[in-house]
């Protein structure tokens, strides 16, 4: 090769006439390209191509001119198909290279006598790391492999019919993750050189909040997409199916996200819960009005017939009815639960007692008054105490039990609203519950039937008809209160157990003490001896 002119190369390869072209073969061709490539290392010179030449074949040869232009010249040293492959042996080639560099260049620092065998050139060549001239790095990972590197290509049809293959990209796993995909989108052409990104499904892409349903009878790429249930979202497109929210979430308005359930109880805050608390704010302040005007008259005689110590621990027991109404506003807690009951539960049976026992009294003072009978003696001031204090000991004794054996407690309830938490007392013992209010209904009735039965007393002022007129107002509260407390859901159940609290205690108050105050307020003059002991006007 070193004999061989650069001239006389290029007359030898380059200029030869399409016959003998197509006689050569394809790598002889190749091979005496590569050798003009390596032996010139620059453009072509100006020169004489003559024709008339012969060849040793003696075949005429067309000599250049050094003007001919090569960008419409379409041969094997043209064409950059086999570039890539090409580089790959270039990086190759250099490899092996500098792996022979690293074994035998080490002077006296290392062994450089080593047999050059491929296991230990390949062992050098997983080590090495250089760059080519172009700024490529070449090195090889742990498991022998070099970095991938491919060149994106994108299919162009062409109008006179052949593709042409462009390259749109390239991808470099050797560069930052960030920047190892480069892509130029507007180089892009896809069919009908069209610039749009084709759609590959028969159906648009489903939004967040929807789920795909596929077609009967058509692809797999042809679906519905449906809206998800109530309490399900997708958050992602073309979801398949729906997840469903936590027991204390529910799906948003677009199906996509959960959120809280908002949790529901009786609060003071809202409408009718500053209702019913001003109505049991009022109850309790006009109570404590009664009570002021019956210790202002406490020693005239209409307080005085009527049991006046009985008076006002009935006005005390109301006044407690009138609050432990509140207890039922707000959050439930632990300690709101047990009270709730609790407290209404003894309240109404220290009221009902106290309206027995004066009951009791007025009935028994008019058969004490006929002959041969002493039964007052069995109806003093110590046995009406002791008989209030019985009544409400046995209430005192089932709450006790109550809240021992299975107490009321805070509970959240799922199934009343689907979009909602309520917040309620569990009752725990249904039979505790269902105990204390049937011990309040068997007083009641005994109240009611008394008074009834002494309601025809000749007395100027028989108490006994106002007393069976409230219990009459009170049996009737309860007893409607039961079907609607059991029907109402949610925060509807307790307020209906609050309006039946103020609704009884109201009655009671107003029904017993108001008359009284007429008198006492309004018409002084029979608010004497004689007219509490006269007889009553005849019907």
């Amino acid at each position: 090769m070193e004999n061989v002119s650069t001239r006389d190369v290029i007359t030898a390869s380059t200029c030869h006439n399409s016959a003998a072209d197509d006689k050569e073969p394809r790598s002889s061709r190749l091979y005496m390209g590569f050798i003009v490539a390596f032996v010139n290392g620059r453009k072509y010179r100006n020169g004489d191509c003559r024709e008339g030449q012969l060849s040793e074949a003696g075949e005429t040869q067309r000599l250049c001119t050094g003007h001919e232009n090569l960008t419409g010249v379409e041969n094997i040293f043209t064409d950059l198909s086999m570039m890539p492959i090409l580089n790959n042996m270039y990086k190759g080639v250099y490899a092996v290279a500098h792996a022979l560099h690293n074994i035998l260049g080490c002077n006296k620092t290392c062994n450089n006598k080593l047999p050059l065998d491929p296991l230990t050139i390949l062992q050098h060549i997983k080590r090495i790391h250089f760059k080519t001239k172009e700024g490529e790095e070449v090195y090889f990972d742990e498991n022998g492999d070099p970095a991938a590197k491919y060149e994106i290509i994108n299919w162009q049809p062409r109008e006179n019919g052949p593709v042409s293959f462009v390259s749109v990209g390239l991808y470099d796993a050797s560069l930052p993750a960030d920047e190892q995909m480069n892509v130029q989108e507007k180089s892009v052409v896809f069919a009908g050189h069209s610039k749009l990104v084709p759609v590959s499904a028969c159906s648009e892409t489903c939004p967040p909040g929807t789920h795909k349903v596929l077609q009967k009878g058509k692809p797999v790429c042809c679906y519905d997409c449906i809206s998800c249930a109530e309490g399900e979202i997708s958050n992602s497109t073309d979801s398949v199916s729906c997840i469903r929210c936590p027991l204390d979430f529910w799906s948003n308005e677009k199906r996509d996200a959960c959120v809280q359930k908002e949790a529901e109880f009786l609060s003071h805050r809202e409408i009718m819960g500053a209702l019913l608390t001003a109505a049991s704010l009022f109850g309790t302040c006009m109570t404590v009005v009664v009570a002021l005007i019956f210790v202002k008259y406490r020693k005239t005689p209409l307080v005085r017939a009527n049991n006046s110590e009985l008076s006002f621990l009935l006005l005390f027991s109301l006044t407690l009815c009138f609050l432990c109404s509140l207890i039922f506003m707000g959050e439930p807690s632990d300690w709101s639960c047990m009270l709730r009951h609790t407290a209404f539960g003894i309240t109404f049976v220290l009221c009902i007692s106290c309206i027995l026992g004066k009951t009791m009294v007025v009935l028994m003072a008019f058969n004490a008054t006929r002959p041969g009978r002493n039964m007052m003696k069995w109806f003093g001031a110590t046995q009406q105490r002791l008989g209030v204090l019985g009544f409400t000991l046995m209430q005192v004794i089932i709450c006790i039990v109550w809240l021992t054996s299975s107490p009321p407690f805070p509970s959240k309830n799922f199934k009343e609203f689907k979009d909602k938490i309520i917040l309620e007392c569990s009752l725990g013992s249904a039979v505790g519950f269902w105990a204390v209010l049937g011990y309040i209904g068997l007083l009641a009735t005994l109240c009611f039937i008394c008074a009834f039965l002494a309601r025809k007393l000749p007395d100027n002022f028989n108490e006994a008809k106002f007393i069976t007129f409230s219990m009459l107002i009170f049996c009737a509260v309860w007893i409607t209160f039961i079907p609607a407390y059991v029907s109402s859901p949610g925060k509807f159940s307790v307020a209906v157990e609050i309006f039946a609290i103020l609704a009884s205690t109201f009655g009671l108050l107003i029904c017993i003490f108001i008359p009284k105050c007429y008198l006492m307020l309004i018409k002084p003059e029979k608010n004497t001896k004689k007219s509490m002991m006269g007889p009553g006007p005849s019907k």
